[in-house]
């Protein structure tokens, strides 16, 4: 099994600032659709002043955003990559039975700006949108997936299965540690035991559970094996973002 930390929603660059807890929940908002493919704007997803307080007035309601990951009510989840992150995640064999634990940027009414996770999605499958049947594409089409809708990279990709957002902002989702710059981590002990990609450095491990996270990248990759104390911990982390 894989944990993969896949960074999602508004940030400094892609927004302008981070994503409101609103009533307690983590609120992600989608990034802007910076390739002018997709057709679903902030207003339609009941997200325009959020949006335009988060990025100061640059975002509106009118504006279309790549509503990605996408969370249905079903209860299914999507998740379009491609490009230098898609090779990544194929490098490291991600696919079905793995889980991706979403996370990005948040501030509360504390002004405290941090990482937290908010969602996830557990793969069932992955659809290679360079090679499907027209008829699979179009059922992504038809629930307008922006990746769907245009190819945006000769490695596009969906990731398909279970997943929710909208997470509680609970202390036990929360990545970076309290006072502390956003990208400097509290993480379980089985983290710095299994590895995560794009941090092998030692450096980074700071002991006592800490990791100075990369500034830069998507998708971070875990291989934690067959270990069911980390099933065990992934289970409870599913459990707390559905409650």
């Amino acid at each position: 099994m894989k944990i993969i930390f896949s960074r999602k929603g508004f940030d400094s660059s892609a927004g302008g600032g981070p994503s409101p807890i609103v009533d307690g929940r983590a609120l992600s908002l989608p990034i802007p659709d910076g390739q002018r493919i997709s057709r679903t704007t902030y207003g339609n997803l009941g997200l325009g002043g959020h949006a335009k307080r988060a990025s100061r007035g640059k975002l509106s309601g009118r504006h279309r955003c790549h509503n990605d990951p996408m969370f249905l009510e079903s209860g299914a989840a999507m998740l379009g990559q491609c490009g230098a992150a898609q090779t990544h995640l194929a490098n490291h064999g991600v696919g079905p039975g793995d889980l991706f634990l979403f996370f990005g940027l948040f501030c509360g009414d504390d002004g405290d700006p941090h990482h937290r996770v908010f969602g996830f999605l557990d793969i069932e499958r992955m659809v290679d949108l360079t090679t499907c049947s027209e008829a699979e594409r179009a059922e992504f089409v038809a629930l307008d997936h922006p990746h769907a809708l245009g190819l945006h990279a000769s490695n596009d990709a969906i990731y398909c299965g279970r997943g929710a957002s909208n997470a509680p902002a609970l202390d036990a989702l929360r990545l970076t540690i309290p006072g502390e710059n956003p990208s400097l981590w509290q993480v379980p002990a089985w983290l710095e035991e299994v590895g995560l990609s794009y941090h092998a450095r030692e450096t980074r491990w700071l002991g006592q559970g800490r990791l100075q996270s990369v500034a830069r990248g998507q998708e971070f990759v875990a291989d934690v094996g067959e270990r069911e104390d980390v099933r065990e911990w992934a289970r409870s982390i599913i459990e707390l973002i559905e409650s």
